[in-house]
């Protein structure tokens, strides 16, 4: 079992900033690649960036390339997400998830756990 825990999200003006912070704790060892997903009000969960956990390149969903930035700290079992020039269109929940089995994987079913999410709300 992995448990996830986000934090970091709040509310900020249109090209403001916010880092996230997953916190995992558990079997971690068995973690294969750990990812941030969004959903917006009526919206399917959309893939936002996500990570090897033991090295690699980082890879991003097409909304946010160039603006945002994944990053992990094995010490700390803790994955960051900086997010820069925000837009009202960035507001959705945040979601944190580990993948077991894939290192490099958008799909939302390839993740095994999640944490509760946290809100990011970017005002016009």
């Amino acid at each position: 079992q992995v448990q996830l825990v986000e934090s970091g999200g709040g509310l900020v003006q249109a090209g403001g900033s916010l880092r996230l912070i997953c916190a995992a704790s558990g079997r971690t060892f068995n973690a294969a690649a750990m990812g941030w997903f969004r959903q917006a009000p009526g919206k399917a969960r959309e893939f936002v960036a996500a990570i090897s956990w033991r090295g690699g390149s980082p890879y991003y969903g097409n909304s946010v390339k160039g603006r945002f930035t994944i990053s992990r700290d094995m010490a700390k079992n803790t994955v960051y997400l900086q997010m820069n020039s925000l837009k009202p269109e960035d507001t959705a929940v945040y979601y944190c998830g580990v993948s077991q089995q894939y290192i490099y994987t958008i799909r939302f079913n390839d993740y095994d756990y999640w944490g509760q999410g946290t809100q990011v709300t970017v005002s016009s």
